[in-house]
């Protein structure tokens, strides 16, 4: 089997990246890198892409739907894809039936392995853009957790002026999905940009942004994911390493509303069990394109009962509505989670839950995602 792999991969082990002219009409998506041409974008979002795999036997891009490349007398493999959804891809060139990273590509950690990314720009989000505004940073921050035996890691967002300034700052814990890890938000989210555009415009409070490791496993427990012990052990974490961590470390207001937890996917599901069950830690909670209500194979588990997984969510949503100031939920239009996640939600506003729920164009993708951190961060922390 390994022989047979490693035969699978001969050409791929000589792919470089493919330079040619690009063709009018067209950019270079910014996620390339080495300033290398193509992949490249069209107006109508169309997307050729080039490899240089002279040896290779056959070559195709995997974009969620699979593009069969041509093989050019030079060598190149070519493909112009149809119309391409705006916002951020994972994709794979696939090198004699073997996946593996395009060198014309950023690589991100995305889809549980490292894999290429293209960024199809949003027409009508400018805040996604760099911009000439005072910015933040972005920090790589390690930590040891005696909750898992481990050094773990994070991203830690400041505003623009925090290194200056002694001021204390309110924070925003913030959780990837599944298969990804502390740097989504980070890379693939933009957060600093979102953040730094909305500042600037005084449409956001400064804030601290926590972007956390959610793939919790604790010594002699199971996989990370959707279990209770799975989330019993992500609120450890948070609750009992994350927080108190921020709270040596950085120059950050205490106290329940100055707390807010956030999550896309499986971190949706951690925000809501966790958010939820601890009214005395955190004041603001959102979940983005959380599969807990439905939308998604659960392995004919029942359909999802709010009242019993956090008792008086139905009953009695008065004494939430006192103790949660923003409670936010969003999905994609075309995110196979909406119809149930659409059902719970009016169910939930009905009842007299004081929820904002919004959903973007997008499946379960980083465009969603993205628009959803730039409405709530709005949201969040006003005086």
């Amino acid at each position: 089997m390994i022989r047979k792999i490693l035969s699978a991969c001969i050409g791929a082990a000589f792919i470089v990246p493919a330079f040619g002219q690009i063709p009018q009409g067209a950019i270079a998506a910014e996620t390339n890198i080495r300033n290398t041409d193509c992949p490249c974008i069209f107006q109508d979002n169309r997307v050729l892409f080039r490899a240089n795999a002279p040896q290779a036997d056959s070559v195709a891009i995997d974009l969620g739907k699979m593009f069969p490349m041509t093989k050019g007398k030079d060598g190149i493999w070519t493909v112009e894809t149809s119309p391409i959804e705006e916002g951020f891809h994972y994709y794979s060139l696939v090198i004699n039936g073997v996946k593996v990273a395009d060198p014309a590509s950023e690589t991100y950690y995305g889809m549980g392995r490292m894999a290429s990314g293209i960024d199809i720009p949003e027409k009508d989000m400018p805040d996604l853009e760099l911009k000439n505004v005072p910015v933040g940073k972005l920090i790589s921050q390690s930590y040891y957790s005696k909750n898992t035996a481990s050094w773990r890691d994070m991203t830690v967002y400041t505003p623009p002026g925090y290194d200056k300034g002694k001021g204390k700052y309110p924070v925003l814990y913030i959780q990837h999905g599944g298969g990804e890890d502390h740097r989504g938000w980070a890379i693939q989210g933009k957060t600093n940009v979102i953040l730094d555009n909305l500042i600037a415009q005084k449409k956001a409070e400064p804030m601290i942004v926590v972007m956390g490791n959610g793939n919790v496993v604790v010594p002699g427990g199971g996989a990370p994911g959707y279990s209770d012990a799975a989330m019993d052990a992500f609120a450890k974490e948070m609750i009992g390493e994350v927080i108190p961590f921020v709270e040596q470390n950085y120059r950050v207001k205490k106290g329940v509303k100055n707390r807010a937890l956030a999550g896309l996917s499986m971190g949706g599901g951690q925000s809501f069990y966790t958010g939820f069950r601890h009214p005395e830690v955190f004041g603001n909670i959102g979940f983005f394109s959380t599969g807990l209500f439905g939308g998604i194979n659960r392995n004919g588990a029942a359909p999802f009962d709010a009242e019993k997984a956090i008792p008086g969510l139905v009953s009695n949503p008065q004494q939430f509505n006192k103790n949660f100031k923003v409670m936010y939920v969003s999905v994609g239009e075309q995110d196979p989670r909406i119809d149930p996640t659409g059902k719970l939600m009016t169910e939930l506003k009905k009842n007299g839950l004081n929820l904002t729920y919004e959903t973007f164009p997008g499946g379960h993708e980083w465009q969603v995602w993205r628009k959803s951190l730039h409405s709530m961060a709005q949201l969040l922390f006003k005086k």
